[in-house]
């Protein structure tokens, strides 16, 4: 089975340059729908999921190569080398902004600029570091998880998403965490919440802009600062939305603020 496959890829648009989405924790590539349209003109879109997300192969799930983000940041490197990309745009959303930070640094000829939608590079707090959780707090969320993959799903993801006005979108996530397969997605919250990926942020060379929104449980505002601190040649810009999931809550706002940054 070939990369395109096992990751289920799917390539539209028109344009020379190749702008990339990668999804999040519990989503599919689904979940950026709202937003690549508004680039098949200028840009040839790629859309993947993760191997254990939507369409994906689950057979080619393995649990050693998954046990870090490395292992995700290897298949996206793959991607853009079988697809013959180079310089592209990377848009990742949640867990997949670190995991295009670490592809970034594998292989910085792939990737001409960043957009991390949500990032973080811990969730653990760490002496003066915020990450937003404790380490108690990722503990029970871990066994939670383990323990009822249903129930936590139909718990967290309104929290999750925000925007309790509009009961619509978290339920949307509801539906897209319980799709997907409970061992994988046991391993992979392990694997994105207690991963540390700090050190890394001053390696990037690439040109980065960094999304944030107001009221995240997932990723704070403090976190978003950090990255943009510490990512040379990064921009910030905190969006008038609510929640981790700009991309399905405020995709006008995703989109006004991707175009002017690869203007």
């Amino acid at each position: 089975m070939t990369v395109i496959d096992r990751n289920h890829v799917q390539v539209r648009g028109d344009g020379q340059r190749a702008m990339i989405f990668s999804h999040g924790f519990g989503c599919d590539q689904n979940m950026w729908r709202f937003v690549v349209p508004a680039f098949e003109g200028d840009f040839k879109t790629v859309l993947f999921d993760h191997v254990g997300a939507g369409r994906s192969d689950l057979t080619a799930y393995d649990a050693g190569k998954y046990s870090s983000l490395s292992g995700y940041a290897d298949d996206l490197v793959e991607i853009c080398r079988e697809l013959g990309l180079t310089q592209t745009v990377f848009v990742g959303h949640s867990v997949s902004a670190m995991i295009g930070v670490i592809a970034s640094l594998q292989a910085p000829e792939l990737f001409e600029s960043l957009i991390l939608v949500g990032p973080s590079p811990r969730y653990i707090n760490d002496d003066d570091y915020i990450g937003g959780f404790s380490a108690t707090d990722v503990d029970e969320l871990l066994t939670s998880l383990d323990d009822n993959h249903m129930g936590w799903s139909a718990a967290m993801a309104p929290v999750i998403m925000g925007n309790p006005d509009r009961p619509e979108l978290g339920e949307e996530l509801t539906n897209s965490f319980c799709r997907t397969d409970p061992e994988i997605a046991k391993a992979f919250a392990r694997v994105t919440f207690t991963s540390d990926n700090r050190s890394d942020l001053p390696e990037v060379t690439a040109r980065t802009l960094i999304l944030q929104c107001r009221d995240d449980i997932i990723a704070c505002e403090e976190v978003g600062e950090f990255v943009h601190r510490q990512i040379p040649n990064s921009q910030l810009v905190v969006l008038n939305a609510s929640g981790h999931c700009p991309n399905l809550s405020a995709p006008d706002e995703v989109i006004s603020a991707i175009r002017r940054f690869v203007r």
